[in-house]
């Protein structure tokens, strides 16, 4: 395992004073870099513990934050922040943009280097960037098959990954039939995982709070999914040691 070192990095977005978790591998060089997107109760230490799983594979990573340091308990006082996010793609441009100009900051990062994941609403921002034609290597995303404006897809310079819990209530098939659909219209080099049994946020270790049904942890499917993200990035955005 390498030396990683991590810091709490604040700037502004979306009104608030935001708290990302930056990682970074050992060393002095300038490395790939990855923006990461957490679900929508917020940042937590399991997407600041991916953000050091990154940096230990050579990467620098940002996870960003999307509530002013703040992670929901309550799923309808987190459903009041997010959904009127979600309807809101400048909004969510604005707040992803704020992030990666702090992960383009840093010494560390290759600016040419630049890939993009992320969970839920982490994700609908990631594809944001990605229709606002930002120059990505990558977007990963999981549970997060939301659709953008008409046309505006055709700006996605990167390939895109997507994974899905085939019993997720929350983005199901017709979702899945839309996504699909507008990615390949505009021509994007797209693939969908759907893994099968799993449900929406598959991907979390489950929480000790209520939680919104169609929700649960697949531990095995998790693991899958992880993997299918390094090997996304490893494809688009090899790490020379």
């Amino acid at each position: 395992m390498t030396m990683v070192t991590t810091r709490s990095v604040e700037y502004p977005a979306d009104g608030l004073t935001m708290i990302g978790h930056l990682a970074l591998p050992a060393g002095t060089d300038r490395r790939p870099a990855v923006l990461i997107g957490p679900e929508g109760p917020g940042l937590n230490d399991f997407q600041r513990h991916r953000a050091d799983a990154l940096a230990e594979l050579g990467y620098v990573a940002l996870a960003f934050d999307l509530h002013g340091g703040r992670w929901f308990t309550d799923p309808q006082e987190m459903l009041a922040r997010v959904m009127p996010l979600l309807a809101d793609p400048d909004r969510m441009r604005d707040m992803g943009h704020a992030a990666l100009d702090v992960l383009r900051a840093e010494p560390r990062t290759d600016p040419e280097q630049i890939a993009a994941i992320g969970y839920g609403t982490g994700g609908a921002i990631v594809l944001e960037l990605g229709r606002d034609g930002v120059d990505l290597r990558a977007i990963g995303t999981v549970n997060a098959l939301t659709t953008g404006r008409p046309g505006e897809a055709a700006r996605i310079r990167c390939p895109v990954w997507a994974g899905v819990g085939s019993e997720d209530p929350i983005m199901p098939a017709r979702q899945r039939d839309a996504f699909a659909a507008e990615m390949q219209a505009a021509g994007v080099d797209w693939r969908l995982m759907i893994y099968g049994g799993a449900l929406h946020a598959f991907h979390h270790p489950s929480v000790d709070h209520a939680v919104l049904p169609g929700i649960g942890h697949h531990p095995q499917h998790a693991h899958r999914a992880w993997r299918d993200i390094v090997d996304l990035l490893a494809q688009c955005m090899p790490v020379v040691l």
